[in-house]
């Protein structure tokens, strides 16, 4: 059995480090996880993953050919955020509807010049939505309402609109332009180095204890905080260096605004790295082989930090027993952190608790790595 009191040597500790960096080096696939993935991932977010509702395919049915009809079809023509295909019968767009070709339809009926004359006792037009697709379809109703209303309100109309008592003037902070990716992408930043710093170290680690490597390392006199420092510093390392390059790209090719300080940025990220390492060497502990190790991995880490942190889905709108699991995970006070940093600045009223979150349970993760380690050195 390995002496158990093994004073910390920093000679030791250097070789471990210097061993397991050219280890790292000489592993394509670490490489293209902590260089390659990222930038996939990065791409993803940015071109082909969007929350904006824009050109939503929405029929409009001409029942009536009158001038004021017509208007108001222009005006649908006109929308940015519809893409307007016309008909003149019902009978025309119920099929593109069953079909997806069309997420709902607005009906401009024959008696629509009598509607108008009627102001406002009878609803001017119908809209028809697909409720399958429940966000597009609130979508449809509320940009069709806002351009009836809009085209209502024309001086040649022929509608006489109730008198406005005030003009609403919306201002959206940190993300004028309402733009999904300024989100997703600081998000993406947590998932990257969530695959990094949990699945990798797991992944590594494990496949060491298939190789039986990782025996002849504990047969060595060095002590288990040696150990474990050697195995995961050059990964932290990894880990900074692929947000810091995730980072230049998020700002300089994808337009995402920096508002913070990149001082804040990397201090953000390298206390995020320790539950994702921690997380990391823990399942490697328990799991000796590649395979069951990158499940572990998954399920405990990739999936709670893309589902559970907020990064696409927002917390205040899951059930309680839900939002109470979020609070044990990581990438949920990183992700906050992360879009605080990029779109408002340095505000460490929101930093310092998610950075003392983070740390104790990162701290939480080291620990039970340990002793883990510890019973595989007695064993």
């Amino acid at each position: 059995m390995k002496n158990m009191t093994s004073r910390f040597n920093l000679q030791r500790l250097g070789a471990l480090i210097h061993k397991e960096s050219l280890q790292a080096m000489r592993d394509p696939s670490t490489l293209l996880i902590a260089f390659v993935l990222p930038l996939v991932l990065l791409l993803l977010f940015a071109y082909a993953v969007s929350l904006d509702a824009k050109n939503i395919r929405i029929g409009v049915v001409l029942e009536s050919q009158s001038a004021p009809a017509q208007s108001l079809a222009a005006a649908f023509s006109a929308s940015g955020y519809l893409d307007t295909h016309f008909v003149h019968s019902r009978q025309e767009v119920t099929p593109m509807l069953v079909s997806g070709a069309l997420r709902g339809y607005v009906l401009i009926p024959q008696d629509f010049e009598k509607r108008m004359a009627l102001q406002g006792s009878e609803p001017l037009v119908q809209i028809i939505t697909d409720g399958s697709y429940p966000n597009t379809a609130n979508y449809v109703e509320n940009y069709a309402r806002g351009v009836v209303q809009s085209w209502i309100n024309r001086p040649d109309a022929g509608i006489n609109p109730p008198p406005i008592a005030m003009t609403l003037e919306p201002r959206y902070w940190f993300n004028p332009e309402l733009e999904s990716r300024r989100a997703l992408i600081p998000g993406s930043i947590a998932i990257i180095m969530t695959i990094i710093g949990t699945m990798l170290t797991a992944l590594v680690v494990a496949r060491e204890w298939e190789r039986g490597t990782m025996e002849a390392v504990m047969s060595t006199p060095a002590s288990v905080a040696e150990i474990l420092i050697g195995k995961l510093l050059p990964y932290f390392v990894l880990g900074m260096l692929s947000t810091l390059a995730a980072a230049i790209l998020a700002i300089y090719v994808f337009g995402v605004p920096l508002r913070g300080s990149f001082g804040a940025l990397m201090l953000l990220s390298a206390v995020f790295m320790i539950p994702a390492l921690g997380q990391g060497l823990l399942i490697s502990s328990v799991a000796r082989n590649q395979f069951l190790a990158a499940q572990i991995a998954l399920f405990s880490g990739f999936l709670p930090a893309f589902m559970l942190s907020g990064f696409l889905f927002e917390i205040d709108a899951m059930p309680a027993p839900i939002r109470l699991i979020t609070w044990l995970i990581p990438a949920r006070y990183f992700v906050e952190s992360l879009k605080t940093v990029f779109l408002a600045g340095d505000i460490w009223a929101v930093f310092i608790p998610n950075l003392l979150a983070m740390a104790a349970i990162g701290t939480l993760f080291f620990v039970l790595a340990k002793r883990a380690t510890r019973k595989n050195l007695e064993g």
